[in-house]
């Protein structure tokens, strides 16, 4: 079933047709591609009048434990009416297969973007990120990994080592930066923690706006701590993100007790999300989708920038964490 990494070269229309068709949903329109490199999506309007969204997984990604974990984890937050974009089950099964492909189909949730200056809003998803915890929280994944340096930083550091695209004038300081990075990560890395099911990715893109927050994509879903499903909505200067972070919070504690001492992971996961990201396009470079979407990755300006990206990181790992203001 598994196929190499160039697994989407074979989904054509056609075949994309008769996989809907082999579930018995049959699309009145066309397949509209919508934003997804990772793997392939599609959103279309079916027989039924009714908008769907499916999903076609890339291959040797993960597992079909580690798929149906994600499966079961979004079916609990629906049952705790948490609102998140949900496979359907179609003969009991949310994860079907057709010629080798995986793929599942999900409703068609529209929305807007959410705004991450709006306090209102950021207030709605502090309560709902709480609640996402709270399920969370009850056990582990047993398939899908747990955060660390191992995935984030030290096999991205090998496979950007054996990479062609750091140019060769900047390898050596490239490395020496990299590598002081990581060992100022290792400092502050900490794993004393409770690691809990996760959304993974959320950033601002993966919640839509309706009549409040629509947590959409769990396809990063993980074990980790909770700040990681936190610190990615904060943005601005540092009192900016104070306030934010003081908002979340305090709505987030209506449903789910935070460890304050996580504030000081937050600049290592941004460290260990830099990494793996020039890591993670290396790896999909021969995806002609990504060559499309990046072409500033081949590029020596994008790597020297990368140096003094470093740089700044270091920077901000060796200043205080952001704290909680003091309540009153």
């Amino acid at each position: 079933m598994e196929k190499n990494d160039f697994c989407f070269s074979d989904l054509t229309p056609e075949l994309l047709l008769d996989a809907l068709d082999s579930i018995e949903v049959r699309a009145e329109s066309g397949l509209l591609a919508l934003n997804s490199y990772e793997n392939r999506v599609y959103q279309f309007k079916a027989e039924d009048g009714a908008r769907y969204v499916t999903k076609f997984y890339r291959s040797g990604r993960w597992s079909d434990e580690q798929i149906a974990e994600e499966h079961q984890f979004t079916q609990e937050l629906v049952e705790a009416d948490i609102p998140v974009a949900a496979p359907i089950a179609i003969n009991g099964q949310t994860l079907h297969n057709f010629n080798g492909h995986r793929f599942a189909l999900f409703p068609s949730v529209g929305g807007r973007q959410f705004e991450v200056d709006n306090f209102d809003q950021l207030e709605w998803v502090g309560r709902y990120l709480g609640r996402i915890h709270q399920v969370g929280q009850r056990q582990a994944f047993q398939h899908r990994p747990t955060m660390g340096l191992e995935e984030y930083v030290y096999q991205p550091r090998q496979l950007l080592a054996n990479s062609p695209f750091i140019p060769d004038h900047l390898k050596a300081t490239f490395f020496a930066d990299l590598d002081t990075l990581i060992n100022v990560l290792e400092q502050h890395w900490s794993t004393d923690w409770q690691a809990i099911r996760l959304h993974g990715d959320c950033h601002p893109g993966n919640i839509l706006w309706r009549d409040g927050p629509m947590f959409v994509d769990l396809d990063d879903a993980r074990n980790g701590p909770a700040i990681q499903d936190l610190w990615m909505l904060l943005n601005g200067e540092r009192a900016d993100q104070l306030t934010q972070l003081d908002t979340l919070l305090e709505a987030y504690g209506e449903f789910a007790e935070f460890d304050q001492r996580q504030l000081q992971l937050i600049e290592p996961l941004r460290g260990l999300r830099m990494v793996h990201y020039m890591a993670w396009l290396a790896k999909r470079w021969q995806d002609p989708a990504f060559p499309r979407a990046f072409p500033w990755f081949a590029d020596a300006k994008y790597w020297e920038g990368q140096v003094l990206a470093f740089k700044e990181q270091i920077a901000s790992l060796n200043e205080a964490p952001l704290q909680l203001m003091p309540q009153w």
